[in-house]
């Protein structure tokens, strides 16, 4: 039986589709979920009601996973909120991240919350055995309601979020998306893998409402028939899940990679896909923000502009108080919506959430939506000199006030000083000039830091005597520990033949 000319033009694409389709799920970890509906959700102002509409409507679980809730007027509202549904009957869980809450939130607010019902549990609290294990955070924003709707975002709970008409402090600029449909068990199954990390697992295996289908006068993508294909990419430390997916999607992009990250501190082998990517002709962005709650790392993340502006890659600065937003688009038909920056800390360290939708009409609001975006924006050029410069910026910014996001900013920072300074001294990569200020400061830091040695050794010694005390204790009792666990499998191994 022979092909007609429109069946032979099909057969490459399917074969495409499904090769891409076999890259995206081994580089993420992650299966492709068929027939859901979604629908994006900008700031607060949207992102919020939605939230406290599905908490209201529980009816058996809620499941919250949130790297920051403030002890603020925003973080009370949805205290009260969890804490009616728990007297209502209904099993409200919610975990928080121990640096992500560290002088944010009092322990009476999490108390308050116990005592009302709620399961609060705190991921990865310093431990005296575990010196370093802190650096790793559990970074995700999501809810889960009743196994039916779940929301994966970029937004934590707080004021900042929604501004400060008082102050004349504008909203944060933040993105997220409601989900309904299959998905929504990867949601459920994210957040129980990260639960059993915080204490004992979840044993609960409950099936979503069948009654739920969606408020039929909101707008999502996809419809009843078809549905909106997607995976939610659930990274955990060491894994790079994500890292994998931004590189192939950097790869794989033909015409357009929008991208939008709150904290940007891209590595050498991310920096080098996306200048191979508008080297190639593909139409690459970065949105960034324009203002910081630690300004003195702006200049860190501006010295990474300089090699993208000069493959072509365009980078903007938002006019705003803060760009919280972690997103991407390309090509008009693929997108992602989470809580994962571009950079190690993210792609790395931490525990993260993220939503990567396939369909062409939610990846045209993400167009639309970053072009909205770019009208409040100021593009960084490379001027006549060839300085790195923003024509017509703002002379000043809206004041950012501090914040859970100031971490990130810091890691961001720490890694950029840290790339410089191992570049300086394997040469293992050539240094751009811009990169000389950080070497620098970092060479004079560490010449004051020997000077210091040499006529204070006692202030040198004794700390690092103390962290070499502290790092012994801690390795010995992780000794013991597993070497009485390897002697208690054997027991059990010797009873059990």
């Amino acid at each position: 039986m022979t092909q007609s000319r429109a069946e032979k033009a099909v057969l490459p694409t399917l074969g495409l589709r499904q090769v891409a389709n076999q890259m995206f799920s081994r580089a993420s970890g992650a299966r492709l979920r068929e027939g859901n509906r979604i629908r994006l959700l900008k700031n607060a102002a949207e992102n919020y009601p939605a939230w406290l509409d599905a908490i209201h409507s529980a009816r058996r679980t809620i499941h919250i996973e949130m790297y920051i809730i403030h002890e603020d007027e925003q973080g009370r509202l949805f205290a009260d909120a969890l804490i009616a549904k728990a007297r209502d009957g209904v099993s409200v869980r919610l975990l928080y991240d121990w640096m992500g809450g560290f002088r944010k939130t009092s322990r009476a607010f999490w108390s308050r919350l116990r005592a009302g019902g709620v399961d609060v549990r705190c991921y990865n609290p310093p431990r005296f055995d575990s010196p370093f294990g802190w650096v790793s955070r559990d970074h995700r924003k999501m809810i889960a309601v009743d196994r039916s709707v779940g929301f994966v975002t970029g937004l934590c709970i707080g004021q900042m979020w929604v501004g400060d008409a008082a102050r004349h402090l504008d909203p944060w600029r933040d993105t997220g998306v409601e989900v309904r449909g299959p998905a929504v068990a990867d949601i459920e199954d994210a957040f129980a893998d990260a639960w059993a990390a915080a204490g004992e697992p979840l044993l609960e295996d409950v099936a979503p409402l069948a009654t739920d289908v969606g408020h039929k006068h909101l707008r999502y993508a996809g419809d009843a028939a078809a549905g909106v294909p997607m995976r939610i990419v659930a990274t955990v430390p060491y894994t790079a899940a994500l890292f994998r997916v931004d590189q192939l999607v950097a790869a794989l992009a033909q015409r357009t990679l929008w991208l939008t990250d709150a904290y940007f501190a891209g590595t050498t082998p991310y920096v080098q896909a996306l200048r191979a990517a508008a080297r190639d002709g593909v139409d690459v962005r970065i949105l960034v923000p324009g203002s910081s709650d630690i300004p003195v790392l702006r200049p860190l993340s501006r010295a990474g502009y300089r090699p993208l502006l000069e493959a072509g890659v365009r980078v903007f600065e938002w006019n705003g108080s803060m760009l919280h937003a972690k997103t991407a688009v390309a090509d008009g038909r693929w997108a992602r919506v989470g809580s994962t920056n571009l950079n190690l800390a993210s792609w790395i360290g931490n525990r993260e959430l993220d939503a990567m939708v396939e369909d062409e009409a939610f990846a045209r609001d993400m167009e639309a939506m970053y072009l909205e975006d770019l009208e409040n924006a100021t593009e960084v050029v490379l001027d006549v000199r060839n300085r790195v410069r923003a024509p017509g910026a703002p002379p000043r910014r809206q004041p950012v006030p501090a914040s859970g996001g100031s971490g990130g900013r810091a890691v961001a920072g720490a890694m950029r000083i840290g790339s410089t300074v191992s570049a300086a001294v394997t040469n293992r990569r050539v240094l751009e000039p811009v990169e000389g200020h950080i070497a620098f400061v970092a060479g004079a830091a560490l010449g004051g830091l020997a000077l210091v040695a040499v006529y204070f050794p006692r202030a040198v010694a004794y700390p690092l005597a103390a962290i070499a005390v502290w790092l012994g204790t801690a390795l010995l009792l992780r000794g013991v520990t597993l070497l009485r666990e390897r002697s208690r499998r054997r027991r059990k191994g010797r009873k059990d033949s």
